[in-house]
Parts: structure tokens; sequence; C-alpha cells
């Protein structure tokens, strides 16, 4: 592993019931959260490839976390998204270069592939501070049951040297999803959108 690792957190959201209404089968979201030094914090550095291969590692560990904390196949996935926040002495180009050069592929392999961008989030915050990881369908873009979100938050994390790195996977759509649009179940997947 590339990137030095303080602290992981894997956990799984189900919603069983919304408005008052049974969701079955439940809506399941599972995120994995790992927490790892900053090795550019508080200098600016122009080559940023160790960040890319840290997110290159942690893309396939923390979407095999995320799969097997569901306990599914990962084929059974539905939607993916991805998220980093930067400590104080960190800037925000740290976080994408953990996020968007290489973090994908190996995150698609670990959730059955997936032929649409996987959506992001970035930002600078400090201990404590909510992280929003957005979901989006991991093989069309255009299902709209699977735009969402899910919220991490660590007491301790990420410190001022260090980056908080999230990726989210699910087995379903919103709960009671009904806005149209194009459905899971007839999703092509060959283009990333439809």
């Amino acid at each position: 592993m590339s990137a030095d690792i303080r602290k992981i957190a894997v956990w799984v959201e189900e919603t069983l019931q919304e408005a008052g209404r049974p969701v079955s089968p439940a809506s399941r979201k599972a995120v994995a959260v790992a927490v790892i030094r900053n090795p550019f914090a508080g200098r600016y550095v122009e080559d940023l490839n160790a960040l890319m291969e840290a997110g290159e590692d942690l893309g396939a560990l923390l979407g095999r976390r995320c799969v097997e904390a569901l306990g599914i196949a990962p084929d059974q996935v539905q939607s993916y998204g991805k998220a980093a926040m930067v400590g104080e002495a960190g800037e925000l180009e740290h976080a994408a270069a953990i996020l968007h050069p290489k973090l994908g592929a190996p995150l698609r392999r670990a959730v059955g592939g997936g032929a649409a961008l996987v959506p992001s989030s970035k930002k600078m915050g400090g201990p404590g501070q909510v992280l929003d990881v957005p979901l989006g369908h991991k093989r069309a873009a255009y299902v709209r049951s699977h735009f969402d979100a899910i919220e991490v938050r660590l007491n301790d994390s990420p410190r001022s040297g260090e980056i908080m790195v999230a990726v989210a996977v699910t087995d379903s759509g919103r709960p009671l999803a009904r806005v149209g649009g194009l459905s899971h179940d007839g999703v092509e997947g060959t283009d990333g959108l439809r």
C-alpha cells in the first residue's frame, strides 16, 4: 500500500422506512473511509504522483471494503461515488490527485465494472467536519433514482497533515424514488450515459 493509513472506518446505512412507508427491499449504502498522511502537507510540490498512486491503491481497498460490508457480489453494486477532504496544511489539488487520475479504474474493478463517471467531491476541512460523498449509477449517468449522497464524519479526522478519502457504493437507488427518467432495469450501460 502506497498510502500511510492511520485509520479505516466502514459502515452501512440501511433505510427500512421512508415517509411512513416501508422500503422493500431496503435501500442500502456502504461507505469506507481511509485517513492517510498527506506527504505534501505544508509545502507546494509540483509532482503529485505519490498521491495519484495512493488513490489507485485506495480505490481498490475501499471499493472492496464497501462490497464486503453490503455482503453482495461486486456485480450487484448499482451506484458509486468518491470524495476527499484535506486538512488545513494541504491543498485542494491534493484531494484531486487522489480522486481523479487513478482511483476510478480499481474502484470499477472492485464493484464489477461501471461505464459512468464516478461522481466526486473534494474540500478542505478539519476534524469532525462533514464530507458529502455524491452517488450516481455505475453504468448510466441518467438514472435519476440513483442521484444521491451519503455523509461521512470522523471526530478526529482529518488532522492538519492528513487527507480523509471516502468511497461509497449502494445496492439500490433512493428509497421510494419517483421522479421518472431512466430506470435501473432500463440501463444499456454502453456509453456511461444511458
